[in-house]
């Protein structure tokens, strides 16, 4: 039973598929998949740092240009409770992204910034399972266009700020008595980036990157009645209708260069996952009532190696908290929990001003139980897998 969840054009458009921690993703097919997301906020070696800290970018000289693509591959299986009805073989599947990103000195205090990428969304395909009724498909997309700005303030600090322009499609497929039907609508919204970057020396720094909440209104009524074996109908509502959020979030990164060949990073975040309970509906009416998000932390220690003046190599390790208070109760749309990830990668310099990079990234993620009435199941051990290439200039 599969499965192709989101499609997008490879140049500017990015969809996102859901994510570990819920529907954020810090993969953008950069080098910072490489490192597990690792000193994300202050490695600052080329345009993608504006994506966590727009301040980051007045550490780079001149003009830099990375252009990046992605390929992921979801391994989500449901196994429903209900011997009698097939499994979801996965709910998620292959697809890919790309993101760019731009950075130009000013002068030696302003610096600009241009990205488009996505890292936030949800895409799932359920195909022709028992709840068909409620869900064959839910997609929610999000492209985002962000200039940014970073200011110089002395040899130490730097300012950063951004603005998001986010353009979010939100589409539900499923079967009805008269046959299939799908729903669909889309909004813009805004949203800030906050950034600062301590430099303690050419190879010690800091970085502080603030993210606002991106706050999706789609205007589509999903509700809809389920007939169950041997039980009265139900009337549900699809929990990716309304308003949804991207979170608010918090980055503290460090970047040190432990010597000419050698450089250690890593990170410390948060993510307001627990304002979902304000936002998202459930299923039944029993989880109806219940807490079932909270803020989520983030953890990360990334190792850099330069074997050769070409050649540098990239490793690092990740780990973000559940969304969920229970593993045991979750929801049946946003499958999530504890994720460790292991990333690994490369930089090749083909001359003073190119390189090309590539990484791969592994996130296991916990298992989780649905309780849904007769759609009650079990998300077993979710994966995902990353394979990025990128291309970076520097003029």
């Amino acid at each position: 039973m599969k499965q192709h969840t989101l499609l997008l054009p490879l140049c500017l458009l990015v969809t996102i598929p859901c994510q570990a921690g819920g529907l954020y993703l810090y993969e953008t097919g950069t080098d910072d998949l490489g490192l597990a997301s690792a000193g994300m906020a202050a490695r600052a070696q080329d345009a993608a740092v504006q994506f966590m800290n727009p301040a980051g970018l007045s550490h780079l000289k001149g003009r830099h240009l990375t252009v990046a693509g992605q390929l992921l591959y979801g391994d989500a299986p449901y196994d429903l409770d209900d011997p009698t009805q097939e499994d979801v073989d996965t709910v998620i599947g292959w697809f890919p992204a790309a993101s760019f990103y731009y950075s130009q000195q000013i002068d030696d205090r302003w610096s600009l910034g241009f990205a488009t990428y996505g890292n936030f969304g949800l895409g799932l395909d359920f195909g022709d399972w028992a709840g068909k009724q409620l869900v064959k498909e839910a997609t929610l997309i999000a492209l985002t266009l962000q200039p940014s700005v970073a200011y110089r303030v002395d040899e130490h600090w730097s300012l950063g700020a951004a603005l998001g322009i986010n353009y979010g499609l939100f589409s539900l497929k499923r079967d009805t008595p008269q046959g299939g039907s799908k729903l669909d609508d889309s909004d813009w919204a805004l949203n800030a980036k906050l950034g600062l970057l301590y430099e303690f020396d050419q190879g010690t720094r800091v970085g502080l990157g603030y993210s606002s909440p991106v706050k999706y209104h789609f205007d589509i009524n999903t509700q809809t009645t389920i007939n169950r074996p041997s039980l009265p109908a139900i009337t549900v509502d699809l929990p990716l209708s309304g308003l949804v959020n991207s979170p608010q979030q918090l980055m503290v990164s460090g970047y040190h260069q432990l010597a000419p060949d050698w450089a250690i990073m890593a990170n410390l975040g948060w993510q307001d996952w627990s304002d979902y309970n304000n936002q998202v509906a459930v299923f039944n009416q029993a989880n109806a009532s219940k807490n079932l998000y909270q803020d989520t932390y983030h953890l990360a220690l990334g190792l850099q190696h330069n074997l050769s003046p070409q050649l540098t190599l990239n490793g690092g390790l990740a780990f973000d908290s559940s969304a969920y208070r229970d593993q045991d109760n979750t929801s049946l749309m946003l499958p999530s929990g504890n994720t460790l990830r292991v990333g690994t990668g490369f930089k090749y310099a083909l001359n003073e001003q190119d390189a090309i990079g590539a990484g791969f990234e592994y996130a296991r993620i916990d298992s989780a139980r649905v309780q849904e009435d007769h759609l009650s199941g079990r998300y077993d051990s979710p994966a995902l897998y990353f394979f990025a290439v990128n291309y970076s200039k520097r003029f």
